[in-house]
């Protein structure tokens, strides 16, 4: 789907500016092409052409977006510190056209290229530094969009599995990004060109059924004109209408994601009316709704309530008298130019001015951005953040005030409190939504009245929260009030999940050994220390696994290398062979030496009151007598000789303890940390895990079976009374192996 080919040219470019009027410096531009020209001498595109054809075209799209000399510089130098790195660099950019230009060009340039292996969070990498760059100067995304744009239109120069890659790229982070910051031109053009590569079987088909559609109704646009000019001028109304048909990817994902057909689409066709103020928007609203019958539900106030990428316009969709239905768009001058340039109308930079603050403000959400990178090292979790808050649609609900707050869809009221400000989401200890109590994490829909309780004696956020809210904004506030306020415990929490890390993978170490690991991990990840590190993992800065393949090969770099690894404590299990002497533990009717196994639907253990049972070539099976298989079977008369009086040996003072497993069924409050604060207690009992199992429960709680190595009931108990203690369990049984 290439462009069609005109021949971009300098002389083109600067026509094009002259005619703007927008007070271009043509002098420095075209000193800008000629540096861009000379550095790129050489080199091609894909398609043949010489490379710097590409620099012109985006520099030729960025005037179309009328932004300043600065900006058609920087489109024409883009690519020079990138691909021309012998023969140029930033200084040398700055020093020939200024600061602004090198930092809008710094902006645009890929960081280093990392390994094969890293290519994914090379890529979030560079998409991490853009948008940090973003958040400085608006320019930088509207100059890469436009170089998207361009690569775009000539994507198919490119091998097949490029262009499939390219567009993804483009449909996944490009196009919203468009969306979000308003500029539906770039944005649907972005969009149709993305899905002509990567369906073009169903690109076919929608622009199929849209030419027949439209051939069959070649004049309903052109009737519906003509009627509405007229009442308009009859009116006393100045205006401008412009008819339209729906692009064809709009189409394709209502058909594909809504599951409707094509004739479904009721917004196919569409009449926008341009006219001079706000209420001559709303006149001319009535005026529409007075020659057409409207549909019920189809009607959108953006002008009251702007969606947060500044677009304001009255929707409505009506029936006109051939039958067939169609949306009418009503809007001002400016409303219309910032639907089609979105910020880019108000960030016009021209000498001695600078962007106004409403522009300022309807940017906010790329600050949130630049706290998302300073607050995460986790470029996967970078990636996420920016899909949740940018990409995602939006949920549109009221203060009690009736103030109207732009959430991401799904997110949650803690979202909406700290929104709204930090110290609302700390102090948060409940919410109402239409003046009824919620759970906390309720999601609202649009137009609900959300009302967040706050506390003084709050003592602030639950880590559960990070389970919770969708936000990147909301996550990175609670990670900082822990980091701030429970530094103690976030070091507890992260030293106890590396030391299981590495107990699991089978690393047994010494104190010394385990901080010396640490430490040097902790060096080569830019952590302070150790427990910088252990602070970061226990508040959720950086999750375990990023550094678990890191802790491992360390550990066997320098503790294996230099010393074997230390014995492992021995972790004495019950064995259950079929032959077992004396130190069974138990006397069968008064006698030693028997051959006993321990039954598992009751697992005893020394202390318990047991009784044996003569089984079929296994010897004899020792049960609690309370066990219910017991209280069955002694009622049982073809079974009563079978039952024999079973006691446990004493052993003496100086034998070792026998050991035996035990199952121990904990009901916890489900958390990112339960497993640790239960497995930490556990070692400081010196307690031997046999196996570790956790599930989801109830609700909000977490089910954990331990298997655990025990001496009798009395150690059993003791332990079961340790766990009780601990502040996220709910409740602790015996159960059943």
């Amino acid at each position: 789907m290439a462009e069609n080919k005109i021949e971009i040219t300098p002389e083109r470019l600067l026509s094009v500016l002259e005619t703007a009027q927008g007070g271009y410096n043509l002098e420095k531009i075209k000193q800008a092409y000629e540096y861009a020209a000379k550095l790129h001498e050489g080199q091609f595109r894909d398609s043949g052409e010489p490379y710097i054809s590409h620099p012109l075209a985006v520099a030729e799209i960025v005037a179309g977006l009328h932004l300043d000399t600065d900006s058609i510089c920087a489109a024409l130098l883009h690519d020079t510190v990138e691909d021309c790195a012998d023969r140029t660099n930033l200084a040398e950019i700055e020093k020939k056209f200024g600061p602004s230009v090198a930092m809008l060009v710094d902006g645009l340039t890929k960081t280093v290229v990392l390994s094969v292996d890293d290519k994914e969070e090379a890529h979030i990498e560079n998409l991490r530094k853009m948008l940090l760059a973003m958040s400085k100067d608006i320019r930088v995304i509207f100059i890469k969009l436009c170089d998207r744009l361009h690569n775009m239109r000539t994507l198919d120069a490119k091998p097949e599995d490029k262009q499939r890659l390219v567009s993804l790229e483009t449909m996944q982070v490009y196009a919203p990004l468009a969306h979000r910051l308003g500029m539906q031109k770039v944005k649907q053009e972005l969009e149709n060109l993305g899905l002509y590569y990567l369906d073009p079987i169903g690109y076919a088909e929608v622009r199929e059924d849209i030419e027949k559609k439209y051939g069959s109704h070649r004049g309903f646009i052109e009737r519906v004109r003509e009627q509405v000019a007229e009442s308009l001028r009859s009116n006393n109304i100045e205006f401008t209408l412009e008819g339209r048909i729906k692009s064809v990817y709009s189409i394709y994902r209502k058909m594909y994601t809504q599951n409707k057909s094509f004739d479904e689409i009721y917004d196919f066709y569409a009449l926008r009316i341009i006219v001079g103020t706000e209420l001559e928007c709303y006149t001319a609203l009535g005026i529409i709704h007075e020659m057409f019958r409207s549909l019920p539900g189809r009607f959108k106030d953006y002008i009251s309530t702007p969606k947060p990428n500044m677009y304001r316009s009255l929707h409505t969709t009506v029936i006109g008298r051939d039958g067939i239905p169609f949306e009418v768009q009503i809007r001002t001058r400016e409303m219309h130019e910032i639907a089609e340039y979105g910020v880019a109308a108000h960030w016009k930079y021209k000498t001695g001015e600078t962007a106004d603050d409403s522009a300022d403000k309807k940017l906010e959400w790329v600050a949130r951005l630049v706290e998302t990178e300073d607050a995460t090292r986790d470029p996967d979790e970078f990636l996420s953040a920016i899909k949740a808050d940018i990409f995602h649609d939006e949920t549109y609900v009221f203060t009690p005030k009736g103030d109207v707050i732009a959430l991401p869809y799904g997110a949650t009221v803690i979202d909406f409190a700290y929104s709204i400000h930090t110290a609302v989401g700390n102090r948060m200890v409940g919410a109402k939504i239409n003046g009824m109590i919620v759970p906390i994490d309720r999601v609202p829909q649009n137009g609900e009245i959300v009302e967040i309780i706050t506390s003084s004696a709050s003592k602030g956020p639950s880590r559960d929260w990070l389970n919770i809210v969708k936000t990147s904004e909301a996550r990175s506030k609670i990670r900082a009030w822990f980091r701030k306020e429970k530094r103690a415990e976030n070091i507890t929490v992260g030293r106890a999940a590396v030391e299981a890390e590495l107990k699991k993978a089978g690393r047994p170490f010494t104190e010394a050994q385990f901080m010396s690991v640490c430490e040097a991990v902790a060096s080569r990840n830019g952590f302070s220390g150790a427990e910088d590190m252990f602070n970061t993992l226990g508040y959720g800065g950086m999750p375990l696994t990023k550094l678990a393949a890191k802790l491992r090969d360390e550990f066997d770099r320098t503790v294996k290398a230099v010393e074997p690894p230390p014995e492992p404590e021995p972790v004495p299990v019950i064995s259950r062979p079929k032959n077992i002497n004396s130190g069974s533990g138990v006397k069968i009717d008064g006698q030693s030496g028997c051959t006993v196994k321990f039954a598992k639907c009751c697992n005893p253990l020394p202390g318990d009151p047991i009784v044996g049972f003569v089984t079929k070539g296994y010897g004899v099976s020792i049960h609690k007598t309370d066990c219910p298989n017991v209280i069955e079977g002694m009622s049982d008369p073809s079974r009563a000789g079978r039952w024999l009086k079973a006691t446990w040996e004493e052993r003496p003072q100086n034998a070792l303890p026998e050991v035996y497993e035990a199952l121990m069924h904990i009901t916890a409050e489900a958390s990112l940390t339960v497993m640790a604060v239960v497995t930490r207690a556990l070692a400081e009992m010196k307690v031997s895990v046999l196996s570790f199992n956790s599930q989801k429960g109830q609700g909000d709680s977490q089910v954990i079976d331990v298997k655990i190595a025990c001496k009798s009931i009395d150690h059993f108990n003791s332990i079961v009374s340790r766990m009780k203690s601990l502040r996220e369990v709910v409740s602790v049984s015996r159960g059943f192996l």
